[in-house]
């Protein structure tokens, strides 16, 4: 069995082409997911490069985007990230429960659900990939998740794993259980869905330091 999160569709018919790929037919449920492209952080790719460098691109999407809004207040102590779920009733509770995790385990930034302003968004469906993360590159992205794959690995786990991308932080397949990030390499049975210290201690340093770089962008 594949070590990454993986559906037994996404086992089937996958393809790494460059920055994109080509995969089975999709047939998901509501808001279609957008087109495959070099910006899409796909649970199946085997740690490529093309895969670190859409979550990079995610999270500076993210980070320009909150600093552009919060270009008035550049005194606050920590960043909030609106998101968006009305397009993942399904997993109401798991996204609410990776909220809850994050927002708990780090202090520089911090999520928020409402619809106004989202700077990302949740999406449900099927898809041969697996659950992924996708970004436009202009501020604007959602969280693909998989019903397949949700049912086969612990959903909480892969909403929060997804959810760490959009905070800048890379997989690490051959990581641990503990290892949030590890994603599906530990197998079905790892049910751990908390960052360790370590990535609690990334996600406040790229906050701190990424999101200073942008605001003085946008000043």
């Amino acid at each position: 069995m594949n070590k990454r999160y993986l559906s037994v569709a996404a086992a089937l018919g996958l393809a790494v082409a460059g920055l994109g790929a080509t995969s089975a037919t999709a047939t998901p449920a509501g808001s279609a997911p957008a087109p495959v492209s070099a910006t899409s952080s796909y649970a199946a790719y085997e740690g490529s490069a093309a895969e670190a460098k859409a979550n990079k691109a995610f999270f500076e999407a993210v980070v320009k985007a909150v600093a552009e809004k919060r270009a008035a207040n550049p005194g606050a102590k920590s960043v909030t990230v609106t998101y968006d779920a009305s397009g993942a009733p399904t997993f109401a509770q798991q996204i609410a429960s990776s909220t809850s995790i994050w927002n708990s385990s780090v202090s520089n930034v911090k999520l928020q659900e409402g619809s106004s302003g989202a700077s990302f968004s949740y999406r449900e469906g099927n898809d041969a990939r697996g659950s992924y993360a996708s970004t436009d590159g202009h501020g604007k992205g959602y969280i693909f998740l998989d019903y397949a794959q949700n049912k086969e690995y612990d959903s909480t786990r892969v909403t929060a794993h997804e959810t760490g991308h959009v905070l800048g932080l890379p997989d690490t397949y051959d990581g641990p259980c503990s290892q949030l990030m590890s994603g599906g390499g530990p197998g079905p049975s790892c049910t751990n869905s908390k960052p360790d210290a370590t990535e609690r201690a990334k996600v406040d340093q790229l906050w701190a330091n990424g999101f200073a770089k942008a605001l003085h962008k946008v000043r």
